[in-house]
C-alpha cells in the first residue's frame, strides 16, 4: 500500500501549460517529481512558466499550436523523437467564445470544436504508441482530459460552442476509455469550476458573489486541480476507468 499516489520518475505532457488549470498540474507534476513537458501557443508566457518550474523540477517548454492539424502533428513528432515512452497526456488546451445565439459566428464555433475537441482525440492518437510502450497491465499510461461544469449544467453565459466541446470531452473520455484500457492506457477526465485563468477572468470580476453560491466558499486552488490530476495519475486510480471527476467545490451538486 505505501506510495499509492506517487508520479515521481514519469514522463507527462501537459497542453496548456503555460497557465491557469495547465500550469498548476504541471507545477504539481514538477513538484512530485514528474518530467513534465508543456506547450502552449504563445512562446514568451510558455518560456517564462518552464523557467519558473524548472527550479523546483525537470519541466520542459515546446512551443505548438494544437489548433490546426499541422501544428499538432508538428508537436506529436517532437515529443515522440524525444520520447519513446510517454506515462501522462494532459489535454488541458482549450479556447472559448461568447455571443448571442442569433450571432454566433461559424468561425467562433469552429475554433473552439478544433481545439476543445478535435485535437484531444488526434493528439491522443498520434501519442498512442508511447502511451501504450509506457503502460502496463498494473500500472497503465494514462490520459487526462480537461472538460468543464459547463458541459454538465446550463452555463449561465452565452458560450454555445464552449460547453457543447466539454459535453463532447465528457462522452469522448467514457469511449476511448473502454476502447484503450485494455492496451494498458487508461482515460479520465477533470470537469472543473471555478479556477484562476484568463477564461475566467471576465467572470471572476464577480467572485464574491460566486463564492457565495458555491457550498465549499471558495474558487478552486492549485492543490485542488494538481491533487486530483496526480491521484487520476498514480496507481491509486488504477480502477477509474472512463470517468470525469466533477471538481468544482460543489456547484453542479447545487445547482438544482
Amino acid at each position: 500500500m505505501n506510495n499509492l499516489f506517487s508520479v515521481a520518475g514519469k514522463v507527462a505532457v501537459v497542453t496548456g501549460g503555460s497557465s491557469g488549470i495547465g500550469a498548476m498540474i504541471a507545477r504539481g507534476f514538477v513538484e512530485n517529481g514528474v518530467k513534465t513537458y508543456i506547450t502552449a501557443r504563445k512562446l514568451e508566457q510558455l518560456q517564462q512558466t518552464a523557467a519558473e518550474l524548472a527550479t523546483l523540477g525537470e519541466c520542459i517548454a515546446i512551443q505548438s499550436d494544437l489548433s490546426t492539424m499541422e501544428g499538432l502533428d508538428a508537436f506529436a513528432d517532437e515529443m515522440l523523437k524525444r520520447e519513446p515512452k510517454i506515462d501522462i497526456l494532459i489535454n488541458n488546451a482549450g479556447a472559448a467564445w461568447g455571443a448571442p445565439v442569433e450571432e454566433f459566428p461559424e468561425a467562433g464555433w469552429d475554433k473552439v470544436m478544433d481545439l476543445n475537441v478535435k485535437s484531444i482525440f488526434f493528439l491522443s492518437k498520434r501519442l498512442l504508441p508511447a502511451l501504450r510502450l509506457a503502460g502496463a497491465a498494473d500500472e497503465p499510461s494514462r490520459i487526462v482530459n480537461i472538460a468543464s461544469v459547463n458541459g454538465i449544467t446550463h452555463p449561465r453565459m452565452n458560450n454555445y460552442s464552449y460547453s457543447a466541446s466539454k459535453a463532447a470531452v465528457i462522452q469522448m473520455t467514457r469511449h476511448m476509455a473502454a476502447d484503450l484500457r485494455p492496451s494498458h492506457v487508461n482515460i479520465n477526465g477533470i470537469a472543473p469550476g471555478f479556477f484562476p485563468s484568463k477564461m475566467t477572468k471576465h467572470v471572476l470580476v464577480h467572485e464574491q458573489e460566486i463564492v457565495k453560491n458555491l457550498p465549499a466558499r471558495k474558487i478552486g486552488e492549485l492543490t485542488d486541480i494538481a491533487g486530483t490530476a496526480i491521484y487520476l495519475c498514480s496507481r491509486a486510480s488504477n480502477y477509474v476507468c472512463g470517468h470525469t471527476v466533477v471538481l468544482d467545490g460543489g456547484q453542479v451538486a447545487n445547482a438544482g
